[in-house]
C-alpha cells in the first residue's frame, strides 16, 4: 500500500465517522503526525500530537504510570496501551508508537527495530484499546542511513494498522 493511499483511506474513515484523531509518538518522534498532514485537509481530522520521547513526557501529557514504566519499560505493549489510552482524553482516536531504533540500545528481549503500537477508540461511552508488536525487518539489514529507515517503515506500519483498527472497531464503539 502506498502512503498516499494510506492516509486517504485515514482520512476517509475519519472523516466519514466525524473523529479526530491524536498522535503520542515516542520512536517515530512526530513522523506519523508529519504523515497525518501530508494530505489535502488533514485540518479535519488531525486535532493534536505529542512527540513524548522521554519518560517524564509520557507521564505528563499521557498520564503513563511511573510504575508501568518501572516495571516493563518505555519499549513495551503496556507503555504503548497506556499512551493510547492516555490520548483519549484528547480525541476520540490516538495512535502511539514507542520502539527502538538504534543502532544501540537494544537488546535480545528488544531488539533494535522492535515498536509497540498503540491505538485507542472512545465513542460515548465505550472505549476500545488495542497494542500492535511490530519488529522492522530493516533491523536486520544493511541499508545506509539505518536509523531513519527503520523509523520511517515503523510510521507506515503504524498507519496501515491504524486502517485496520478503525475498520473493526468503529462499527463496535457506534453500537453502544
Amino acid at each position: 500500500m502506498e502512503k498516499e493511499e494510506i492516509l486517504q483511506s485515514i482520512k476517509e474513515i475519519l472523516i466519514k465517522n466525524g473523529l479526530k484523531i491524536a498522535c503520542a509518538e515516542s520512536c517515530t518522534g512526530g513522523l506519523v503526525s508529519s504523515y497525518l498532514t501530508d494530505i489535502a485537509g488533514s485540518s479535519n481530522f488531525v486535532e493534536q500530537n505529542f512527540v513524548t520521547y522521554s519518560n517524564e513526557a509520557k507521564m505528563h501529557f499521557l498520564n503513563v504510570k511511573k510504575e508501568t514504566l518501572e516495571k516493563f519499560g518505555a519499549v513495551s505493549s503496556q507503555t504503548a496501551y497506556e499512551m493510547a489510552l492516555g490520548l483519549l482524553d484528547y480525541e476520540p482516536v490516538s495512535i502511539a508508537t514507542t520502539g527502538i531504533l538504534g543502532p544501540d540500545g537494544g537488546s535480545p528481549l528488544k531488539p533494535v527495530g522492535l515498536c509497540y503500537m498503540g491505538y485507542g477508540i472512545k465513542i460515548g461511552d465505550k472505549s476500545i484499546i488495542k497494542t500492535v508488536k511490530f519488529n522492522s525487518p530493516f533491523a536486520k539489514s544493511d541499508v545506509e542511513n539505518k536509523r531513519v529507515v527503520i523509523k520511517k517503515d515503523i510510521a507506515k506500519n503504524a498507519l496501515i494498522n491504524l486502517i485496520g483498527f478503525l475498520n473493526e472497531n468503529i462499527t463496535t464503539c457506534n453500537e453502544t
